[in-house]
């Protein structure tokens, strides 16, 4: 391994694989040493567009085959944008070629097929860690000290979350999220990854003791041999009384909000997954006052906004670089964290419960 940075590899080509290769690209302890995909020609493709834009200095290289990649000698790490439908096979067998792995979300199509996926990297001694950005964001640690101060908002009682985005017409016509065989969970993947994973965070994952949800839509892809959730909701509950909503969907306009309530005051912000575009994040804290003055009845606001200096997007403070700066760093040390692979699979379980609440309608306990 380089004692320098942190050598990654990524398998496949998808959208969001383009966005990750600037995050390598701008980390300051990982290289981006090759692609591959299912054929030499389109991995060459790939790297030719991305360097155009965001240009290593010495070009990652064209490889034909995911497997060829996993034998190459000079990779430390890879980055495995692949359908969920296929993605645990390449998991599997990059850490058995002893690669450590950052995952995309959904991780798996269930958490019987993660829990496989995290036993083989812990045979192997490699991390796992799902890409989940925001986590990787200075604004978390913020809102930790805020949610943890006593007054802010006293105790925490309600979490609530949205993620969605209005799929274009073709979407459902020949998009893999709408493919049962490659993202089976649909939105409930795709989004409700990261509310429930907000939710967990919050609760410092501690798990729901119950999960209500409900399947308000589906649609397939024409090859699509089953509908997959288009719209989906779930309420869940937690042993010390806080309760949970989240909401997702592939059929209303982009939102992706937090409010946090809790019995002196509430915290909210508007763009938790990808932030608003700029050079800081911020949120609110809200501690309204309610007054009575004989005919006199004011709701007054006292409210304030954390602002934080971070990028939203390609800079090298941005919640992806740190991500990658983060996971290499880990790879460096030579040793592995147990609590991203954790986080990861208490998700998954979440999700699993869920989907069997709103399959059979009914309550699901943890």
């Amino acid at each position: 391994m380089s004692e320098q940075v942190c050598r990654w590899g990524i398998l496949g080509s998808a959208g969001i694989a383009r966005k990750n290769w600037m995050s390598i690209r701008l980390s300051n302890n990982s290289n981006l040493v090759a692609v591959a995909s299912r054929s030499i020609e389109r991995a060459q493709q790939f790297i030719d567009e991305c360097q155009a834009q965001v240009p290593f200095a010495n070009a990652p290289e064209a490889v034909g085959g995911y497997e060829e990649l996993l034998q190459r000698d000079d990779i430390d790490a890879v980055y495995i944008p692949l359908p969920t439908g296929i993605r645990k096979e390449w998991v599997i067998r990059a850490a058995r070629a002893g690669k450590h792995v950052m995952c995309e979300k959904p991780c798996a199509d269930n958490a019987a097929d993660l829990q496989e996926m995290i036993s083989a990297c812990e045979q192997a001694g490699v991390q796992f860690m799902d890409g989940v950005m925001y986590m990787h964001s200075s604004r978390m640690n913020k809102m930790r000290e805020v949610i943890d101060d006593g007054v802010s908002l006293g105790k925490l009682k309600r979490i609530s979350t949205a993620f969605t985005f209005c799929a274009p017409d073709d979407f459902v016509q020949g998009n893999i999220r709408a493919n049962s065989d490659l993202e089976s969970l649909g939105c409930l993947g795709d989004l409700g990854w990261y509310t429930i994973r907000m939710t967990l965070w919050a609760m410092k994952y501690e798990m729901p003791q119950w999960v209500s949800a409900r399947m308000l839509s589906t649609f397939a892809r024409p090859d699509s041999p089953q509908p997959v959730p288009s719209e989906f909701s779930a309420e869940m509950g937690f042993a010390n009384g806080v309760s949970a909503s989240f909401y997702n969907s592939f059929l209303t306009e982009h939102q992706q909000w937090v409010h946090l309530s809790g019995d002196k005051g509430s915290l909210q912000f508007f763009d938790f997954v990808l932030p608003y575009y700029g050079n800081q994040l911020e949120f609110e804290v809200h501690n309204p006052v309610f007054a009575m003055d004989g005919c006199f009845n004011n709701m007054e606001r006292h409210s304030r906004t954390v602002t934080l200096a971070e990028y939203s997007n390609g800079a090298a403070g941005a919640q992806e670089v740190n991500l990658f700066q983060n996971f290499s760093r880990i790879v460096l040390s030579g040793k592995t964290d147990s609590h991203w692979p954790e986080i990861s699979l208490k998700t998954q379980q979440v999700l699993d419960a869920c989907l069997k609440s709103a399959l059979e309608g009914k309550v699901v306990e943890l």
